[in-house]
This record gives structure tokens, C-alpha cells and sequence, in this order.
């Protein structure tokens, strides 16, 4: 078991980069949504792509950090259905986020192309969902990782 004074400041590391992954899902959606509202679409692909390039680093490293944290923190809790079920769901997390950046990518390159090629509208339409679906996914596994981890503290 870790001694209290060792896990204070984990506990610390693990709040703050819990709060910057699930803070950074929340402001992205806000984001999403009002840059499609106010940007053209030419706008829309360039500002997407730099705020991708800059979250690339920032929310999965939070997100790792966190898991790691809390790795740690549990290092000495036996392996019952609560913890095989929060080690499940953080493993589905991390494959639908990869999943999704993988798709982000493809989705600038295809939105890029249907600006010079409508006929890649319904391509477009179809992967837009796509993502809209995905990010729902990533949102409701870091909700269950909260809510999951929240239980084996408790």
C-alpha cells in the first residue's frame, strides 16, 4: 500500500489530469459546436486541424496520466469485477480515442477534397456522423471511468 504521504500528491496528479481530459471532451463539444455555427467551411477545416494538432498532445497525455495515476493507486487492490470492469472500460477508451483521432484525421483530408469536390458531400455527411458517434463513445467510457473509479475509492 502507498503511505498517505506518498499518495497525496498522486491523488492531486490524478484530479488534475481527470479534470483536463473530461474539462477538455466538455470544451471541445462547446467548441464543435459554435465553430460550426459562425466558421465557413475553409475556416472550420483550419481551425479544426490546428486545435486537433494542440489537443493530439494535451488530452490523451491527460488522459494517460490519469489512468497511470490511478494504476498506481490502486496497485494494491485486489483484482475483483469492479476493477477488471474499470480496467475494461479504460482499455475501450483508449481504443475509441485512438479510433477517433484516426477518423479526425481522415475527415480533414476528406473535408479538404469536398471543398474542390461536391460530389463528396454525402462521404462527408456520413463520416461527420461517424465522429459525432465516436466522440459520444469516448464521452460516455470517460463518464463510466469516473463513475468506476469514484466506486473503488468509496
Amino acid at each position: 500500500m502507498i503511505p498517505l504521504a506518498a499518495s497525496a500528491p498522486l491523488v492531486a496528479v490524478e484530479l488534475v489530469a481527470a479534470s483536463i481530459w473530461i474539462g477538455g471532451l466538455v470544451a471541445i463539444f462547446i467548441v464543435a459546436r459554435t465553430a460550426s455555427a459562425t466558421l465557413g467551411p475553409t475556416d472550420r477545416i483550419a481551425f479544426f486541424r490546428s486545435l486537433g494538432r494542440t489537443y493530439a498532445i494535451v488530452g490523451p497525455l491527460s488522459l494517460l496520466v490519469a489512468l497511470a495515476a490511478g494504476a498506481i493507486l490502486l496497485d494494491d487492490h485486489s483484482w475483483d469485477g469492479l476493477l477488471i470492469a474499470t480496467a475494461i472500460v479504460a482499455g475501450a477508451l483508449i481504443l475509441a480515442l485512438v479510433t477517433g483521432m484516426a477518423q479526425a484525421r481522415a475527415m480533414t483530408r476528406l473535408r479538404r477534397r469536398a471543398l474542390k469536390e461536391p460530389t463528396l458531400d454525402d462521404r462527408v455527411h456520413r463520416g461527420a456522423t461517424l465522429a459525432a458517434a465516436l466522440r459520444a463513445v469516448i464521452g460516455v467510457l470517460s463518464l463510466a471511468l469516473v463513475i468506476l473509479a469514484a466506486a473503488l475509492i468509496a
